[in-house]
């Protein structure tokens, strides 16, 4: 990625799928996931289909040992439990952090959902800067993701009160830009792949013939984006069925505000 000589700390998030920690070789591997991701050096990560497994005498929780490898903190929101064990969403943070909301996106069907697809928001503190990060995991099926990418520019989520200030939304969509879902959110929030050093943006999935962009940085205009791209080399090709996708960003700073002058500070979206 391309790195930016302007003045100003950047801060490197990361969205990446882990498929279970299961490669595209069949090997279950959180060891390899949590490899990707320290060569990536995030500040921030957004993981989905995120396996903890059952926590019995000689067992480890897997999520925890991805995090405490990358001296990170973790936090986890389930959307399947079964047969003692659990799979969700997580965001993992190098800096302060809180759990702001968590819970379940809606869903179309009147049918008892095998998995609860959520969302998780994380609020961090990163040298005195508190950036809002909302992780978030969208259904297969077109019109229930519609409902949900709603949901999330909506007063619960991105359209909060608590979320003015900078903010980010990521995670994997299953829409690629052509959809509705993700038109609806694009025309609320920047795109981060759009401001890429590739010169247009790169599909993340799937890690062995990608034709897709499902998964997506979205940030508000007190952001901004220095660069954005898939991470492609021989370990993220077999580690996940999708590429991690990095963004490098900059919260714009307020513009001075003149004595005397009535106008308001900051810049929001």
């Amino acid at each position: 990625m391309k790195h930016s000589d302007k003045q100003g700390r950047t801060l490197r998030i990361l969205t990446y799928n882990v498929h279970r920690w299961l490669g595209t070789d069949r090997q279950i591997s959180p060891n390899r996931i949590t490899d990707v991701i320290a060569s990536c050096n995030p500040d921030i990560v957004a993981l989905q289909e995120v396996r903890v497994g059952r926590v019995r005498p000689g067992e480890i929780d897997q999520a925890a040992s991805v995090a405490s490898a990358l001296g990170m903190d973790l936090h986890f929101q389930p959307t399947i439990r079964i047969l003692g064990e659990q799979y969700g969403i997580a965001v993992l943070a190098r800096h302060s952090s809180r759990i702001v909301r968590c819970g379940r996106l809606p869903t179309q069907s009147t049918r008892q959902s095998f998995e609860k697809r959520s969302a998780l928001w994380v609020e961090v503190e990163v040298e005195g800067q508190t950036i809002q990060v909302i992780n978030a995991h969208l259904s297969l099926r077109s019109g229930e993701r519609r409902t949900q990418a709603a949901a999330l520019i909506g007063p619960e989520w991105i359209g909060h009160p608590d979320c003015t200030g900078p903010a980010v939304l990521l995670g994997d969509f299953n829409a690629p830009p052509y959809s509705r879902s993700y038109r609806m959110i694009a025309h609320r929030m920047q795109d981060a792949q759009l401001s890429n050093s590739f010169g247009e943006p790169q599909p993340t999935f799937h890690t062995r013939a990608p034709v897709l962009r499902l998964d997506h940085v979205f940030v508000t205009k007190s952001i901004e984006v220095v660069d954005a791209g898939p991470v492609r080399n021989a370990l993220t090709r077999v580690a996940s069925d999708h590429f991690p996708l990095l963004a490098e960003l900059r919260v714009r700073k307020k513009p001075a505000v003149a004595v005397g002058s009535k106008a308001k500070e900051g810049v929001l979206f």
